[in-house]
C-alpha cells in the first residue's frame, strides 16, 4: 500500500500495523548508516537520497517497519560534554582506529529540538525517506525520548518549570546532579539506580505543563512517522518517578503520565503506535498504560544465558500479553550477537526470538556478524569483515519468515515430555503456528544434545500423512497423524533447531 495524498501532505495512517499485526521491525543508527551509504556512494547521502534499492532490499526481507533511531537534531552542548568525558573518549578510540573529534556527532538520546538533523536531510528528507518507505508498504519508527533533554534545548531557556528544580546550594553541594542554565538551577536527568547523566537535564513528569507540551511535540512527531520507540518509558510512570525524585517533586498527579499522554496524541492520530523500551518486569504495567509493544529484556538475558528451563515458563505467559512483547538479540544498546553468542548458539537465539509471538527486532549489521558495538556518540562504523556464512543463514531464514503465518497465525507453546530415564526433556522448548501455513518451531539451548516427544494441537491431522521440511538445515521427516497422538520424537544436537514447515499429503492412515 502506498502513501495517499491529502491536501498536499503524505498520510499514512498506521496501514503497516493493520497488515502485521505481529511485526518484523528494522533498526537503522541513522547518522553513522547514511556515513557508510556516502562511502559507498562515493557523494554525501541523506535521508532524501538514499537508494531506493536500499529500502526495497528491506522490504523484499520481509520487514514491515524502519526505526530509524536518531535522527533528530542533537545537541552540540551534550557533543562537547562527550570530548571533555576521558572514558568515552578511549572508548571512541578503541572502536575506531583513526578517531578523530569530528566523528562524536552527539548522543541521539541527548535531543536539542525535535526537529530532523538538517545533516540528515531536515524534515523534507525524513519525508522523502518516509514517502520511498511506503511505496515499499514499510512502516517508518522515530524516537522519543520522555525522561530528558539536552541542555540547550529550547525549554530550558523557555519553560524551566518544566524540569525537576533545585537550588544553589543543591549546586554547591552536588553539582554531578545539578546545573545551572540561564538563573535556573535544574536537575541533570537519571533513573533511580544509578548516578546522573551528565549531559541531560531531567524533565518533571508531574508537571501538568510538561504533559501538555509532550503532547504536542508527539502530535508533531506523528505527522512524520507511523510510531515512536520510547526511551526508558517506564522512567516517567508515577511509581517509579516518585521513587527517584521523592519529596523535590511533590505527590504524584491522580493520573499516571502514559495515560494522560497516550490518548491526548491519539485523538488526532488513532493510528499512532507506541514502543517502551521497558525494564523491572513493568512490561505488562506499560502495556496496561497505553503502549502496543514493550521489549522483552527477559528474554533476551535468558537466550543469552542459555536458561532453557526459565524460557520454558516465560514463554507460557498470557498469549495477549506475549503478543505485546518485542523479541531481540541484539539492538543498539545491547552487545552485538556476535559477540556475545558463538556462531551455532547465535543462530539457535535468532531462531527462537525472530519466530516468537509479538514484534521482532533485527538490528542493522547482525546479519553481516557485526562485533562492534558503537557508542552512540559516534558518527561512523569501523570497518568489519561480513561474516558470509552467517549472512546466508539469516537470508534463508528471513526467506522463510516472510510467510504471513508469522504476523497474523496463531502461535502456541507446545508440550515436551520424555520418558523414564531421559533427563534432557527440558532442554527442549517447542511453539508452533497455525495460520495461511503451520509451523513447528523446537529448539535445544542447551550444550548438551536433547531429545523428547513434542505434542502439537493439530488434531485434523490425525488419520493424515504429512512431511516437515526445515529451510534452514534442509532436514526433512516423514510422520502420521499417529505421532502427534504420543507426540513427536525429536532429538537435537547441542545448541540445535528445527525450524518445521508441515506439508499435509493425500495419503490417509488408518485409524488404530
Amino acid at each position: 500500500m502506498t502513501a495517499t495524498e491529502v491536501s498536499g501532505d503524505v498520510r499514512f495512517g498506521g496501514w503497516w500495523w493493520v497488515s502485521a499485526a505481529e511485526p518484523y521491525l528494522y533498526e537503522i543508527n541513522t547518522w553513522p548508516w547514511l556515513h557508510q551509504l556516502s562511502v559507498e556512494a562515493g557523494r554525501p547521502v541523506d535521508l532524501s537520497t538514499v537508494p531506493d534499492e536500499r529500502w526495497a532490499a528491506l522490504a523484499d526481507a520481509g520487514f514491515d517497519a524502519v526505526w530509524l533511531m536518531g535522527v533528530w537534531t542533537r545537541s552540540a552542548a551534550g557533543a562537547a560534554i562527550a570530548l571533555n568525558n576521558t572514558e568515552l573518549v578511549e572508548s571512541f578510540q578503541t572502536v575506531l582506529a583513526d578517531y578523530r573529534p569530528e566523528d562524536v556527532v552527539g548522543s541521539p538520546y541527548c535531543v536539542a529540538d525535535y526537529e530532523v538533523d538538517p545533516r540528515l536531510g531536515g524534515r523534507d528528507g525524513l519525508a522523502h525517506a518516509r514517502a520511498a518507505l511506503a511505496r515499499h508498504g514499510l512502516g517508518l519508527i522515530l524516537d522519543f525520548v520522555p525522561n530528558h533533554v539536552a541542555p540547550d534545548h529550547p525549554w530550558t531557556r523557555t519553560n524551566p518549570e518544566l524540569f525537576v528544580r533545585g537550588s544553589s546550594q543543591d549546586l554547591e553541594d552536588d553539582p554531578g546532579s545539578f546545573v545551572a542554565i540561564d538563573g535556573s538551577v535544574l536537575a541533570r536527568g537519571r533513573d533511580p539506580y544509578f548516578p546522573a547523566w551528565p549531559d541531560v537535564v531531567q524533565l518533571n513528569a508531574f508537571a501538568p505543563a510538561l504533559r501538555a507540551g509532550v503532547i504536542d511535540t508527539l502530535r508533531d512527531i506523528a505527522e512524520q512517522c507511523d510510531g515512536v520507540r520510547c526511551d526508558m518509558a517506564m522512567l516517567m510512570m508515577n511509581g517509579i518517578f516518585a521513587q527517584t525524585w521523592g519529596a523535590r517533586v511533590g505527590a504524584p498527579p491522580e493520573q499516571d503520565y502514559w495515560p494522560a499522554v497516550i490518548p491526548a496524541v491519539r485523538q488526532t492520530h488513532p493510528g499512532f503506535r507506541f514502543i517502551a523500551e521497558a525494564y523491572w518486569d513493568l512490561e505488562w504495567a506499560l502495556q496496561q498504560q497505553g503502549f502496543d509493544f514493550c521489549y522483552d529484556k527477559r528474554l533476551y538475558d535468558r537466550l543469552v544465558a542459555g536458561d532453557t528451563r526459565q524460557i520454558r515458563p516465560h514463554l507460557s505467559a498470557d498469549r495477549q500479553y506475549q503478543q505485546r512483547l518485542v523479541r531481540f538479540i541484539e539492538n543498539h544498546d545491547e552487545p552485538r550477537a556476535a559477540a556475545v553468542f558463538d556462531e551455532r548458539r547465535q543462530r539457535v537465539a535468532a531462531v527462537a526470538a525472530l519466530t516468537q509471538t509479538g514484534a521482532r527486532l533485527i538490528h542493522d549489521g547482525q546479519f553481516d556478524g557485526r562485533k562492534v558495538r558503537l557508542p552512540v556518540f559516534l558518527g561512523r562504523y569501523p570497518d568489519e569483515a561480513t561474516d558470509r556464512e552467517l549472512s546466508g543463514f539469516y537470508n534463508t531464514l528471513l526467506s522463510a519468515l516472510t510467510d504471513p503465518t508469522f504476523r497474523t497465525g496463531t502461535w502456541a507453546l507446545c508440550d515436551c515430555t520424555g520418558w523414564p530415564g531421559n533427563d534432557t526433556t527440558a532442554d527442549l522448548v517447542a511453539w508452533c503456528w497455525d495460520g495461511e501455513s503451520r509451523w513447528l518451531i523446537v529448539v535445544n539451548l542447551s550444550d548438551a544434545e536433547a531429545s523428547g516427544l513434542v505434542r502439537a494441537p493439530w488434531n485434523d491431522l490425525r488419520g493424515s500423512a504429512f512431511t516437515l521440511t526445515d529451510p534452514t538445515t534442509n532436514a526433512e521427516f516423514e510422520r502420521t497423524g499417529d505421532d502427534l497422538t504420543d507426540g513427536l520424537y525429536v532429538e537435537l544436537a547441542p545448541w540445535g533447531w528445527h525450524l518445521l514447515q508441515v506439508h499435509p499429503t493425500t495419503t490417509q492412515v488408518s485409524p488404530t
